[in-house]
């Protein structure tokens, strides 16, 4: 739906490279504002900010920690200040952090829960008083939520299927609000983080129905789905978007 967003504040956290970028090209391309934050990678976010621009949308770049509630609240608050309220929020930021469990560090594991679960939280905390009727709220969780096929996967699996308790609560919560929310389910996708053409890339095909990876404008394209008009009536969902890796 091409302007489906016309007027509207998007926020999507991570929002500098891979999936996260793919994401607020496709909001912006729509017609939403989109604030992206990042923690590290300001080359990227600047650069991505300035392509949307020449492409004739609106964005602008923000440095954010995802494992600090304080500046999630901070950018948030920014961003309500200067656009008067918050239409979108999209929960993308994330971590990856694999190893056995005898040998995996407690830091690890609390930057795990920092990032993939407490970040989502304090985002939502943060945009609820700037969000109104039609807001929506989008999570990137991963299809190791509900299934994970490898070795040291334990803390990353179970901090992406906490959001699954997390999106079903806050759906009763924020229904009456006219606000919705539901978690993105991403299988293996070609990223910088995750590129297909390797031997552990390859190996993932194994598992799937599909035998290829996803594009990040696949995943954007189910998000800017649950973002839009036409999800009014979806919250609370887990919607799978990875070749059949889960089923």
């Amino acid at each position: 739906m091409k302007n489906a967003f016309e007027g509207k504040v998007a926020v999507v956290t991570g929002g500098s490279r891979g999936i996260g970028a793919a994401i607020a090209r496709r909001l912006a391309a729509d017609g939403a504002h989109v604030a992206l934050t990042y923690q590290q990678s300001a080359g990227p976010a600047n650069a991505l900010v300035e392509s949307i621009q020449a492409s004739g949308g609106s964005a602008e770049a923000i440095q954010s920690d995802a494992a600090d509630p304080a500046a999630i609240e901070a950018a948030v608050a920014s961003i309500a200040a200067t656009r008067g309220r918050i239409d979108i929020l999209v929960n993308n930021a994330g971590i990856a952090v694999f190893g056995p469990v005898d040998g995996f560090a407690l830091e690890d594991f609390d930057k795990t829960v920092a990032v993939n679960v407490r970040a989502v939280f304090a985002g939502v905390k943060a945009v609820l008083p700037h969000m109104g009727q039609g807001g929506r709220i989008v999570n990137i969780s991963s299809t190791n939520a509900l299934r994970m096929p490898m070795l040291g996967g334990s803390v990353y699996a179970m901090s992406k299927s906490a959001l699954t308790g997390l999106v079903q609560g806050l759906a009763r919560e924020l229904g009456p609000r006219g606000i919705t929310i539901n978690n993105v389910l991403p299988g293996p996708v070609d990223t910088d983080m995750n590129p297909e053409n390797t031997e552990f890339g390859a190996g993932l095909h194994d598992y799937m129905a599909i035998k290829r990876h996803g594009r990040p404008e696949e995943i954007a394209a189910m998000v800017a789905y649950l973002a839009g008009p036409e999800a009014a009536y979806v919250t609370g969902g887990n919607l799978l978007i990875d070749g059949g890796f889960a089923a």
